[in-house]
Formats: C-alpha cells, structure tokens, sequence
C-alpha cells in the first residue's frame, strides 16, 4: 500500500495541471487565427495580440513547469527519497534473515552432530535431550528459512517499487518536456502571424524581451552547506558582457528546499534582504524575488550587490537550491535577461557545526544550458537604490497545504516564473 501511494504521488502530473489548460487555450486561439488568414476575413492585429500573449503565457507556465518536474525527478531519484529508504531497510533486514538462516542451519548440523556422537554408554536422559536439541534446531532453522523468503520478497518489493517510482518520474519529465518544446512551437507560431501582419499593416513591431546569456549573474560565498538558524551573508556579481548599456538591471535570487523525505517545501523558513554601496541599508527581497536594482549597467561591466540570508532555526535538515538570474529593461522598452542557474545546498539542522573550510554552492543547470556561465568584461559599476521596503526581514516563499510531490511541485512552479523574464515588459513597469 505504501509503495502504491508514493508512486500515485510521484507519477501524478500535477506539474502539468498548469500547463495544460493554457497550452490548449493558447493553441485554439492560434489555430483560429491561422485558419482565419486562409480565409478573406483577416485576423485583426488584436486577435493576433491576444493569440501571442495566450501562447506567451503558455510557454512561460510549461518553463516554469519543466523546473518544477527537476525537482519532483530529483526527489524521486534521490537516495534520501522514502522509496529509496524502504528499498535500503529492506535490503539490510534480508541480509539479517540470510545470516539468521546460516546460523540456524549451523545450529542444526552442531545439534544433529552432537547426537550422532553420543557414546554407548549415554543415558537416556542424555540421549533424550540431545533428540530435543535436533528437534529444537530444526524449528527454528525452518523459522529462519521462512524468514529469508519473506525478507527477500520484501526487498525484492521494495527495490521494484523504488525503480518503478523513478522510472515514473523520468517519464513525467519527458512529458512536461515535450509539452515546452510544444508551447514554444505555438509561441513562435503566434509571434510570427502577429509580425507578419504587423509589417504588412506597416507598423512596427512591438517590443518584446529576449534570451541574453551574456548577461550573466555569479552567486559568490555561499555555502554549499547550510544551517537552520543561522544567517549568512553572499553577493551575486552581474556582468553585462554585450557592446550596449542596459538601463536598468535586475538581479533575481529566490531559495526553494524541501526536508529530507524531498516532499514537504519549507521555503517560508529562508528571509532574503539585499544591500549595495549606494544603498547601505538592507532591504527585503520581495515577492518579485528582486535583489535591487542596477541603473545603469554598461557594456563590459560588472556591479555586485550583497544578499544576506537568515534561515528559521525550526527549519528541519533538507536540500535546496537558490535560483538565480538577472533581467533587463532599456529606455526604449527592449528588454530581456538571462535564464535562472540553480546553486544547490544541503541543510543542517540547527546547532549543527560546520567547518570553516567548507566549499561554496556551485553553479548547477541553466534552462535552457548556455555557454556563458562566467563573467564577462572589466570594471565595476554601482547598483542604485530600488524599492521602498522597510528592514524587517521577510519571507521568499510561502507555505502551501498541498501533499507531499504537489507541494513540491507548486512550491518550483512559484519560484521557477520569478526567474523568468516577462515579454513586452513596459519600462513603465520596471522603473528603478
């Protein structure tokens, strides 16, 4: 029953509950245009915009999705997962019968020995009780046999189960896989009907936001393990390595971790702030996750901005992963940023000692992966102030009564849209 409830928990899509009904609306809406435009009723530019955003939309939940379904995968796969665990006890308590089994076949052959060795001259009583340790034996070497076969059908269960589990989840992720290569099919569809019409209307193209990986964002000093109660202090270096300015840059930094058992999200138990040389006081990250502001950012250099984190002493020992990227908005709208790269950590329990030695977090996956993950350019540039928040130290997530997986799942789909950049982003909206 165990085994049958953690898979139903691991293989259920929950990931793909935010994705699906926004794909399918968004490819609707596409199709309608596209089937309009072979027709002398023309979709209106309006149409096409609606089109676009609903397949923005989309395609920004199926990549939220994707790094939700990592860690459900990476929660599945992991050794610490309750699967895994049971798989493991099981292992070592049919080992135990094993040997129980060998000493009571041991047992047996000494006791049946030991009657075949009693002289002639024994007595009955002595004979008597060495037929009573033959028989004695032989219960209990049947007992023992009994009791390998049942723990190796249980081990046997338990490892099937635990492979099951992750050959589930893999699948899972193929899917959600599939369903980004999807969204973006549609998103690129609908970006081209909608300019497309646009140059045949003569009007220019709206501004929209884009990749760039050469604006790179460098955790540096944070530690690759962790302890609840504590409060560590780490800065992110953001680099504009392209040949133009950025008028306004914005770092992006949220902590996601769930305990031991990889199923129960203890996000609200991280409190971020974020502080700079022109901005000494320290400030909350917000919901937004944005650790300040750089005003502006020119080409080939870089600015670092502090970050302390203090973490909940309550907080049980777990995993987790600070998620980190960089956003960008110029005067005349174009916009853009780079995608989130995962800095993975262990957490300890409080009161744990760690040692002064210990390495820092190092950068893991990009989504999509680039090939400029490091620095790029010279001299620094300092970050201006942004935002109104008071000192009190405050939450990067937020608790969820969703179960075990879906939790997990919705706590990642929460902090993997922080990390994405938004199409046609006003400046309006982004003023530091």
């Amino acid at each position: 029953m165990l085994a049958t409830a953690v898979v139903a928990a691991v293989t259920t899509p929950a990931v793909l509950l935010s994705v699906t009904p926004a794909l399918a609306d968004a490819k609707a809406s596409v199709a309608s245009v596209t089937q309009q435009g072979g027709t002398q009723d023309k979709p209106s530019i309006e149409e096409l915009e609606k089109a676009a955003e609903k397949a923005q939309k989309a395609y920004e939940a199926a990549e939220a999705a994707q790094q939700a379904a990592r860690v459900v995968l990476e929660a599945a796969i992991s050794d610490d997962a309750p699967l895994a665990v049971a798989a493991k006890a099981a292992k070592q308590e049919a080992a135990t019968a094993a040997t129980a089994k060998e000493n009571a076949d041991k047992a047996l052959a000494d006791a049946k020995a030991a009657l075949a060795a009693l002289p002639e001259t024994a007595t009955a009583e002595e004979k008597a009780a060495a037929e009573k340790a033959v028989t004695d034996a032989e219960t209990a070497a049947v007992s023992a046999a009994d009791a390998k076969t049942t723990a190796d059908e249980k081990a046997t269960a338990a490892g099937t189960a635990r492979d099951d589990a992750r050959v589930a989840a893999v699948r899972e992720y193929g899917k959600v896989q599939n369903a980004l290569k999807e969204a973006l099919k549609e998103k690129e569809a609908a970006d081209k009907a909608l300019a497309d019409a646009r140059d045949e209307a003569g009007e220019p193209e709206e501004p929209s936001c884009v990749p760039e990986n050469k604006l790179t964002t460098v955790v540096n000093g944070l530690p690759s393990k962790l302890v609840a109660g504590s409060t560590t202090d780490f800065s992110v270096r953001v680099t504009n390595g392209t040949k133009k300015t950025m008028d306004a840059v914005s770092p992006s930094v949220n902590f996601h971790a769930t305990d031991n058992g990889g199923y129960n999200v203890i996000d609200d138990a991280f409190h971020l702030q974020w502080s700079t040389a022109a901005s000494p006081v320290w400030k909350n990250v917000g919901a937004d996750h944005k650790a300040g502001s750089i005003s502006p950012l020119k080409a080939g250099t870089h600015a670092d901005v502090k970050l302390r984190l203090k973490i909940d002493a309550k907080a049980p020992a777990g995993h987790g992963v600070a998620f980190v990227a960089g956003e960008y908005v110029n005067n005349d709208e174009s916009c853009g940023g780079n995608f989130s790269t995962e800095y993975a950590f262990g957490l300890l329990p409080a009161g744990s000692a760690v040692d002064d030695d210990v390495d820092d977090a190092e950068p893991g996956e990009t989504t999509p992966p680039t090939s400029d993950n490091e620095p790029q350019g010279g001299s620094s540039t300092t970050p201006e102030d942004s935002g109104d928040d008071d000192g009190s130290l405050a939450s990067t997530g937020s608790s969820s009564p969703l179960p075990q997986v879906a939790a997990a799942a919705g706590g990642a789909l929460a902090l993997g849209a922080a990390a994405l950049f938004t199409v046609r982003r006003r400046r309006s909206n982004s003023a530091v």
